[in-house]
């Protein structure tokens, strides 16, 4: 019998040779093997310095009702390979200039049954491997509806993982890191409140999916340009260490309506032998399309504070008043109202922040809970929420835009939808040019609650094609979007760069809903960021929120020295100092490091890194000589120790630590600090202490 089972193998393993064709990285590390069964399914492989990544994985789409699916009797019509290598410039981002090199295969397969034809291309690059279906215009095929993408996964072992819970509405978890088998045992535990949210197997997890192999390979699982398709997540089958793709699906339970000529996302698959090579890689961005834009001199990156977190924590109110059980624009009077007294979009707090911001440098002010209906805007699956465009009556928009401007000081919009895109959409022209018409040039939107039409999700091809309608229009009227709730990024942000934020993530906010775990900053950008960069809004200085509200006992897990850092090691072309005024004048010496800090880089140096527990980062400002170093560590103190060769040979540096103090600790002495200064070369090593959930920001300038 065992004679019998290796001649079966070895006589199928032959099969799949012979439509086997590889395709090499540039440098020649990875190695992705397509070849067809002999039942015509089409699957690949990728190793990485002859490391199984990916075990054989089949590919295919699964079609509904009655059409014959695209997922086998398939045969190969011809390949063709290129190689491809240039450079571009991103009008924002952590580098000046990114190289743009891959060699691709594309693989054209002709259905037996059906004649229909599917390309499947495949871009292999020094840093991982991208591909995508791609339908092409024919009258075999022309609308179809998916019922699932059979995209897999194969994993070469149980690796350790940082995942987040598979959910059609809400990437806003915290992190969980175990063995992919473990998974299934730990999932209810990693599942915790939100306004909008629904699970779909014990076994589900979201992308960007970071592992690690127990033999020292870190991969990555993303997908790139989620462009009219719906977001991919991945179920595991953990058994066999298999994940399969799984799409969000809409109200129906499908999971896409496709027209040839089409093309599917790109499935993503990041590997290096380094944490380091993971976080610096461009991937994602040079798998999307060049900048859509013409003139782009109008997209500018922005330092920021906000209205905003006072609210959060419970201080003051987004709403007007407290007597209105319901409200309905353009009936409800609210001159007719008593104010609640809490309201924080008033002239009078929202002038205290312009003056703030304006004497500190910043470049903009949010201010949200400006416009009305803020009384009734939460949970009710309530279509026409608001207009956009009609303040309280202690908001005076032409009066705050005059004094702003004098200040020197950009308003910035919030639109809240409420989760109600077609509300959204029908008030979008008029709310786009009432901010043209007020000075605002960027937009904070938000999709809190289920999304309107109702049985639609987040994450699914209505909600996707949405959000896309929604930065087209803004890039229309040369408005700048920073979109909460939305879909996770997936790099449209190069062609669309007026996308200069997202939330999409766990965010800040959560340290005032109860906390979140003291490494969450060590994981993110292994994960979310490498979609695009988060509008994580850093900088609170005070830890303890009962002193902002009493009712509220929840407590920031991050020292000042961590919250500095962040301006540095979560990478945003939009950064927010998220604290009240009064609680930066307690610690200006810190605060000066948010001032001083950059938001657009020419290079960007990962110095150190490890997901979970530390990162370490150094980037130099655009059209500058200054550098800014961060590093935000996890559960455990350690010392940080980095070389500052980066820094040009012929030039002498001041450098200005902003670090932990010995005694320390996020939970029970966060706002212990220590500033210092020494002169510094390129020679020059550092070796920085670390405590729990704290870290260190430097500040380095020429001394000429």
């Amino acid at each position: 019998m065992k004679q019998i089972a290796i001649l079966v193998t070895l006589f199928f393993v032959a099969t799949i040779a012979l439509n086997a064709q590889e395709l090499k990285s540039p440098n020649g590390k990875l190695v992705m093997t397509f070849s067809m069964q002999d039942n015509g399914v089409p699957t690949y492989m990728l190793t990485y310095n002859n490391k199984a990544v990916i075990k054989q994985s089949t590919l295919g789409l699964e079609l509904k009702d009655d059409e014959k699916s695209l997922l086998n009797d398939f045969k190969v019509v011809t390949t063709n390979t290129s190689t491809y290598s240039n450079t571009w410039q991103p009008v924002w981002g952590e580098q000046k200039e990114i190289l743009n090199n891959y060699n691709e295969l594309a693989v054209i397969l002709k259905q037996n049954e059906t004649n229909r034809k599917m390309t499947l291309r495949f871009r292999l690059f020094n840093d991982g491997l991208g591909f995508r279906y791609e339908f092409p215009e024919q009258t075999e095929l022309v609308y179809f509806v998916i019922k699932e993408e059979r995209t897999q996964f194969a994993m070469a072992g149980n690796h350790t993982a940082f995942w987040l819970p598979g959910d059609y509405d809400s990437q806003e978890y915290d992190y969980t890191e175990s063995k992919l088998s473990e998974i299934r045992g730990l999932f209810d535990t990693a599942v915790t409140h939100n306004a909008s949210q629904e699970q779909f197997s014990k076994t589900g997890v979201q992308t960007s999916l970071m592992m690690k192999s127990d033999d020292g390979l870190y991969i990555n699982l993303h997908e790139a340009a989620l462009i009219n398709y719906s977001c991919m997540h991945l179920e595991l089958d953990d058994e066999n260490l298999i994940f399969e793709s799984h799409l969000t699906p809409d109200a129906q339970g499908n999971k896409g309506y496709l027209q040839a000529p089409c093309t599917s996302p790109w499935r993503t698959v990041m590997v290096s032998s380094g944490a380091r090579e993971i976080l610096a890689s461009k991937l994602t961005l040079n798998l999307n399309e060049p900048c859509a834009i013409e003139d782009t001199s109008w997209i500018k990156p922005v330092k920021y504070m906000g209205v905003w977190w006072e609210m959060i924590t419970g201080k003051s109110s987004w709403a007007y008043t407290d007597d209105l059980p319901a409200v309905q624009l353009g009936i409800t009077d609210y001159t007719k109202v008593k104010p609640n007294g809490k309201h924080a979009a008033n002239n009078e707090n929202v002038k205290r922040y312009i003056d703030f911001a304006s004497e500190h440098g910043f470049d903009g002010l949010l201010v949200e809970g400006w416009n009305e209906g803020w009384e009734d805007w939460f949970g009710k699956s309530k279509d026409y929420v608001f207009d956009f465009v009609t303040p309280y009556p202690d908001f005076d928009v032409e009066e705050l835009h005059a004094y702003a401007k004098s200040k020197n000081v950009t308003m910035i919009m919030h639109h809240e939808t409420s989760g109600s895109t077609r509300n959204y959409e029908r008030h979008m022209d008029k709310a786009y040019q009432f901010m043209k018409d007020n000075g605002y040039d960027a937009v904070k939107s938000g999709y809190v609650g289920n999304i309107l039409p109702r049985g639609e999700r987040h994450y699914g091809q209505w909600a996707v094609n949405h959000y896309q309608y929604a930065i087209e229009k803004a890039a229309d009227y040369q408005i700048m979007v920073n979109a909460h709730e939305a879909v996770r990024p997936t790099g449209v942000c190069r062609t669309y760069p007026n996308l200069i934020g997202n939330e999409s993530a766990r965010g800040t906010e959560f340290q005032a809903f109860g906390g979140s775990k003291p490494n969450h900053v060590t994981v993110l950008p292994f994960t979310r960021l490498i979609g695009g960069p988060m509008d994580y809004t850093p900088g609170i200085f005070e830890m303890d929120i009962s002193k902002l509200n009493p009712n509220n006992n929840s407590h920031v897990n991050s020292t000042i020295a961590n919250q500095l850092a962040l301006y540095v090691t979560m990478y945003s072309p939009l950064q927010m100092a998220a604290d009240l005024p009064e609680n930066y004048q307690r610690f200006m010496d810190a605060f000066q490091f948010i001032k001083d800090v950059a938001v657009d880089w020419d290079k960007s140096i990962y110095l150190e890194a490890e997901p979970g527990q530390y990162i370490t980062v150094a980037r130099k400002e655009k059209g500058g000589d200054s550098w800014f170093v961060g590093n935000v560590n996890g559960m455990n103190t350690r010392t940080s120790s980095i070389k500052l060769n980066f820094l040009d040979k012929d030039k002498k540096y001041k450098a200005t630590i902003y670090a932990d103090a010995k005694d320390a600790h996020y939970k029970t002495n966060p706002q212990a600090y220590k500033i210092s200064t020494k002169k510094v070369t390129h020679k020059s090593k550092l070796a920085l202490q670390s405590v729990p959930g704290g870290g260190y920001a430097i500040s380095i300038t020429e001394i000429k």
